[in-house]
């Protein structure tokens, strides 16, 4: 892969046709809309190019941006089922247990 200089990237960024990319895109885009994407654009691209521009040499990549640890809540029950709550409104119960018809015969 090779490396733009900041005058080839300076090149492409001038030469981002917004008519084509709403094309494939399917928008309608006017004028005055067309000229803020490519302006957008190319801001975009100056801060890629910007980017790419950091020393990152000897630089090991991160799994996410902060060094912190994940908190997690302690494993412990705090609640018990309450089955005559749960069941007041099933047709049929016996012993906390679900009564349904058979259907396998």
């Amino acid at each position: 892969m090779s490396q733009e200089t900041p005058e080839t990237s300076a090149t492409a960024q001038d030469s981002i046709d917004v008519a084509h990319l709403a094309g494939l895109a399917r928008l309608a885009l006017s004028d005055k809309a067309s000229a803020e994407v490519a302006a957008d654009l190319q801001s975009i691209m100056a801060m890629i190019d910007a980017m790419r521009a950091v020393d990152t040499d000897g630089v090991q990549p991160l799994s996410h941006p902060l060094d912190a640890a994940v908190r997690l809540r302690s494993d412990v029950v705090t609640e018990s089922p309450d089955p005559q709550h749960f069941q007041r409104h099933a047709p049929a119960t016996a012993d906390q247990y679900y009564l349904v018809p058979r259907v396998v015969e």
